[in-house]
């Protein structure tokens, strides 16, 4: 299986951007997928979940700004990032747990200019 996301760019606070990762195979076949970043300087950490159930979770620092969502169809997942922080600024990382193996994308960088 591949990830491969895409989507990341330079843009002022209070921007937006929505990060892609396609998937060589079928979304339906994780347990979890989700987004994480590593800031500059910094360990990665868990930005935004979705589970095999259609339930997700958010880091605080995100919650009620970011929204994961998927499209099984596509083999697509999203994170749509909105009120963009300077902070936000890291490379971007999908990622998808098959029940025994996970899987990384190569990560996408998010800049936000204050």
């Amino acid at each position: 299986v591949q990830l491969q996301a895409f989507g990341g760019g330079l843009v002022q606070a209070g921007g937006s951007l929505r990060l892609s990762c396609s998937a060589s195979g079928s979304l339906s076949s994780f347990l979890i997928m989700g987004w994480y970043r590593q800031p500059p300087g910094k360990q990665r950490e868990t930005v935004a979940s979705i589970f095999g159930s259609g339930a997700t979770s958010y880091t605080d620092s995100v919650k009620g700004r970011f929204i994961i969502s998927r499209d099984n169809v596509k083999d697509t997942l999203y994170i749509q990032m909105n009120s963009l922080k300077p902070e936000d600024t890291a490379v971007y990382y999908c990622g998808a747990f098959s029940g025994s193996t996970w899987y990384w994308g190569r990560g996408t960088l998010v800049t936000v200019s204050s």
